[in-house]
């Protein structure tokens, strides 16, 4: 087995700013920037074959996004068309539904009724620099040997999805394969890169009655808060860990959950506030981490949004009138 490399601090400060720029654009662009030195041991032989040239980002790539001096946070969303992709902007899209094979149904926007595909021609633009250029060779060698893990609901599904179908052309049919074992999705760029891409399905990220990846229910739904050894069994070998949950915010203000720490029983349910609930389920996953990653030879990233996007219908429609008729 291939033992991890340790990043250096100036690399793994960069490969940190990278990857949250990477989660705002909402392509799975991430891990351009997690670097190997130029004296790490390379795999000699692949079948038989001299294993290829490492490929490293460029001095260009590094000067063009440096952390001291771009905010990846801050920036805009800028059309890409035939007369304005710079050299340092990738090349819009970076691949369709007819040349991904790996795309859930409620992902492919054309096969269900769109009749335009202009909305794949955004790139995000951080205000201080340029993104380094996406080439899918260059992402595979960067984490070659390595267990690159997504957790989370449907949202980091189609982060997955959309990494998967971005280095996929570059990995010989031969050489790659794709297993669905629920709650995972597992893709692997075999030959010379030894790279494993996975998917799993946890909505909450702690345990609920939701965690059945096809056979879930959806409104009516039950977080066990304190528990989620089951879930980290499968999630503690991993090289780099994403984490995400929207889930939460999607449905009405209050969940059901229990909390056997705080109240002994795992059958004692209780309705709680979204808000407070998150937090001791975040407080949860936060000493899991503690108790199971090595920060030396493992990266953790979480990804979140405004939690307002949909309440902000239900504050409107309902709280609102319900008050004034009062």
């Amino acid at each position: 087995m291939i033992q991890p490399t340790l990043l250096q601090p100036a690399d793994r400060r960069l490969a940190a700013a990278a990857i949250s720029s990477i989660l705002i654009l909402g392509s799975a662009r991430l891990l351009l920037d997690i670097f190997k030195t130029n004296h790490q041991p390379h795999l000699s032989t692949i079948h038989n074959k001299p294993s290829p040239q490492p490929i490293f980002l460029s001095p260009a790539d590094r000067r063009s996004f440096s952390p001291a001096k771009c905010n990846p946070f801050e920036g805009q969303w800028v059309w890409n068309d035939d007369h304005n992709v710079t050299s340092s902007s990738s090349p819009s899209p970076l691949y369709t539904e007819d040349s991904c094979p790996y795309l859930v149904k409620q992902t492919t926007c054309q096969r269900n009724g769109r009749p335009d595909g202009a909305y794949q021609r955004w790139r995000w633009k951080p205000a201080g620099c340029e993104l380094p250029p996406f080439e899918a060779a260059k992402m595979l060698d960067v984490v070659r040997g390595k267990r690159v893990m997504f957790v989370g609901d449907s949202v980091m599904r189609s982060q997955f999805e959309s990494m998967v179908c971005m280095v996929q052309a570059a990995v010989p049919r031969g050489a790659r394969s794709f297993d669905r074992v629920p709650p995972r999705k597992v893709f692997r760029a075999g030959g010379e890169w030894d790279v494993t891409l996975e998917y799993y399905w946890a909505p909450f990220i702690v345990e609920s009655i939701s965690d059945h990846a096809t056979n879930h229910t959806v409104h009516k739904r039950l977080v066990s808060l304190d528990a989620i050894d089951k879930h980290g069994a499968t999630w503690k070998e991993a090289d780099v860990l994403v984490f995400e949950s929207y889930v939460w915010w999607m449905h009405k203000p209050f969940i059901n959950a229990t909390n056997y720490d705080r109240y002994g029983s795992p059958e004692n349910i209780r309705e709680y506030d979204v808000a407070t609930a998150y937090k001791v389920a975040m407080e949860t996953w936060a000493n899991w981490l503690e108790a199971n990653i090595n920060p030396r030879r493992q990266s953790v990233f979480f990804m979140s949004m405004s939690p307002t996007h949909l309440w902000y219908l239900l504050i409107h429609h309902f709280f609102l009138p319900l008050q004034n008729s009062r």
